[in-house]
C-alpha cells in the first residue's frame, strides 16, 4: 500500500487499521505541516508577550488560575505529562496503542494545537520505527480527554516511561537510543496538546468497529448454516414481510439469508415440516438487522471523530484561544455503549441458536451433536461456556455513559467515562466472536449428520472453509483446541471473503 498521507482530514477507519496493524508508514501533507507551524507561532507570541491563556501560560484544571512565568514554562510541561501519567493494568495492545498514536498525529497536524513541527515528527518517528509506549489500559475518565493514557504515551518521547521495540519491553529512553531517535524537551503548550483529547478511547473503538464488521457479516453466515442444519423455514426471510418495515439492517439481512441458502435442500418452505420456527431463527434479520444499524450509525460518528480536533484550548487561524470542550468524550462514549449493546445481542441470540442445534428436545439430531453418547459428552459443554461469555456480555453492556464522578476540585464536573465504553465494546465484540464460532461449528457438525440433502452454494462455501480447519467429531477430543482455531478463522475474514466471492454481503 505504501506510505499514507495523513492530512487531518482525509484518515479513514480502514487506514487506521492498515497502519495500526499492518504496520503501514505515515507521512504528513505539506498543507499540514504549513498549519502546525502557523498554529505554533501564535503560541510562540503568547509567551514572548506574557499574555494570560489557560494551558498555555497557567496550570491545567483547577490550577487554571495559576500565571506561570516564561522560564517555567517547560518545567509545566513536563510535570504535566509525569504527573498525569498514573494508569493502571494490563496495556494495550500494540495494534491498539498505533491506532492511538496515529489519531494523536491526525488530530495535531490539523493546527489548532500550537505543537512544534520537531516534537509532532518524534511522535511520527516512533509510529514509523516501531516504537509502541506501553500504556496502561485503566485510569481515563472519558474527559478533559484521555489524559492519563496519552501521559504515557508521550513518556518515551521524554526518555521516560516504557516501550515496546522489536518485540522487547524495555525502558522508554533504551527504545528510543535503538530506535536512533532523539529525546525531546517540551514547551510552551506541547504537553497539553498531546494529551488532551478523546484519541484513547477513540482508537480502541475503531479497531473494535472494525472488528463488529466482520462478526455481522460472519453472524449471517453462521445463522445460515443452522437454518440448513435444522432445515428452517425459508418464507420467514421473504421480502414482501421486510418491505412493509423497512428498516435497512432488517432488510439487508433477510436478502442475506435467501441468497446464503439459495439452492438448499435442507431448507423448507411454511407447513413443509412445521409451520413456523422460533424466534431464533425467524427473526434473525429483525435481531442482526437492529444491530447493523447500529454499527452504521456508529461508523458515521467515528468517521467524523478521528478527523476533529478534541484539544483545549483550542488556537484559531485567527490567533484566537479559546477554551471550550471538545476534549469531552460524550459523543464517543454513548456510541461504543450502543456498539456493546448491538454485539452483545448478536452474541444473545447466536447462543440460543446454538441450543436448539445440541438439545435433542428441540431437534430431530443425535443429543449434543455426538455418537455415543453417554460416553461421549459431544457439543455439551460448549453451550455452558457459550452462556458464560454471554451472561458477562449482558454485564458488560450496562452503559459507562451514564456514570459520572467529578474532579479537579469539582472543576470538571462532568465527564464521559468513554474509554471504559470503548473498552467494554472490545471485549463484548471478542466474546461474541468466540460464541458465533461455538455455533458455526455445531452448525457444521450437525450438517454432517443429515444425508441426502445440498447445501446452498454460498453456504457450501463457508462450510468448505471451516473443514479446512475443524474436522467432524467423531468421539470427545480437546474441545478448546478446534473451538479457537474456528474463533481465529472467523476474525482472519477468510470466511467472509470466501463466501462475498459468491454473494455480497450487506451490512
Amino acid at each position: 500500500m505504501g506510505k499514507i498521507v495523513i492530512d487531518g482530514k482525509s484518515l479513514t477507519i480502514e487506514k487506521v487499521v492498515h497502519i495500526a496493524r499492518g504496520n503501514e508508514e505515515v507521512i504528513i501533507s505539506e498543507d499540514a505541516y504549513d498549519k502546525v507551524r502557523e498554529s505554533r507561532k501564535i503560541v510562540d507570541e503568547i509567551v514572548k508577550n506574557d499574555v494570560v491563556k489557560y494551558g498555555i501560560t497557567t496550570g491545567f484544571g483547577k490550577f487554571a488560575d495559576v500565571t506561570i512565568t516564561q522560564e517555567d514554562c517547560k518545567t509545566l510541561q513536563r510535570n504535566l505529562i509525569i504527573s498525569h501519567a498514573c494508569g493502571f493494568g494490563e496495556p494495550f495492545s500494540i495494534d491498539e496503542t498505533r491506532a492511538i498514536m496515529l489519531l494523536r498525529i491526525n488530530n495535531l497536524v490539523k493546527g489548532y494545537s500550537g505543537i512544534r513541527v520537531e516534537t509532532l515528527n518524534t511522535l511520527i518517528d516512533m509510529l514509523n520505527k516501531g516504537v509502541t509506549p506501553i500504556i496502561p489500559q485503566k485510569g481515563s475518565l472519558g474527559a478533559s480527554g484521555d489524559l492519563a493514557p496519552l501521559a504515557h504515551m508521550v513518556l518515551p518521547m521524554l526518555g521516560e516511561g516504557e516501550a515496546v521495540f522489536n518485540g522487547e519491553r524495555m525502558t522508554g529512553k533504551k527504545a528510543m537510543e535503538l530506535a536512533g531517535i532523539d529525546i525531546i524537551e517540551l514547551t510552551a503548550k506541547e504537553g497539553l496538546a498531546l494529551i488532551n483529547g478523546t484519541q484513547v478511547m477513540t482508537a480502541v473503538g475503531v479497531l473494535a468497529l472494525y472488528d463488529s464488521k466482520i462478526l455481522l457479516e460472519a453472524a449471517d453466515i453462521t445463522s445460515a448454516l443452522t437454518l440448513e442444519a435444522l432445515r428452517g423455514i425459508r418464507d420467514a426471510f421473504n421480502p414482501a414481510i421486510h418491505e412493509i418495515r423497512p428498516h435497512q439492517g432488517q432488510i439487508n439481512t433477510a436478502e442475506n439469508m435467501l441468497k446464503l441458502v439459495e439452492g438448499s435442500t435442507f431448507i423448507t418452505s411454511q407447513g413443509d415440516i412445521r409451520v413456523q420456527d422460533a424466534y431464533s431463527l425467524r427473526c434473525i434479520p429483525q435481531v442482526h438487522g437492529a444491530s447493523k444499524d447500529a454499527y452504521r450509525y456508529v461508523r458515521e460518528k467515528v468517521e467524523i471523530e478521528i478527523n476533529s480536533v478534541t484539544d483545549n484550548p483550542i488556537i484559531t487561524r485567527e490567533g484566537e484561544v479559546y477554551s471550550g470542550g471538545n476534549f469531552h468524550g460524550q459523543p464517543m462514549a454513548i456510541i461504543f455503549d450502543f456498539l456493546g449493546i448491538a454485539m452483545s445481542e448478536i452474541g444473545n441470540i447466536s447462543e440460543r441458536r446454538l441450543e436448539r442445534l445440541i438439545n435433542y428436545q428441540l431437534n430431530d439430531l443425535p443429543a449434543f451433536l455426538v455418537k455415543k453418547g453417554g460416553l461421549n459428552s459431544g457439543y455439551m459443554i460448549t453451550q455452558y461456556a457459550a452462556a458464560a461469555l454471554v451472561s458477562e456480555n449482558k454485564v458488560l453492556a450496562h452503559p459507562a455513559s451514564v456514570d459520572s464522578i467529578p474532579s479537579s476540585a469539582n472543576q470538571e464536573d462532568h465527564v464521559s467515562m468513554g474509554t471504559i465504553a470503548a473498552r467494554k465494546a472490545r471485549d463484548i465484540i471478542n466474546n461474541t466472536y468466540r460464541v458465533v464460532a461455538t455455533e458455526m461449528m455445531a452448525a457444521c457438525q450437525a450438517i454432517d449428520f443429515r444425508e441426502g440433502f445440498k447445501l446452498g452454494e454460498a453456504t457450501q462455501t463457508a462450510y468448505n472453509e471451516i473443514r479446512k480447519e475443524v474436522q467432524f467429531i467423531e468421539e470427545d477430543i480437546v474441545m478448546y483446541k478446534d473451538l479457537d482455531l474456528c474463533t481465529e478463522l472467523l476474525k482472519s475474514e477468510k470466511i467472509n471473503n470466501a463466501v462475498n466471492d459468491i454473494i455480497k454481503i450487506n451490512i
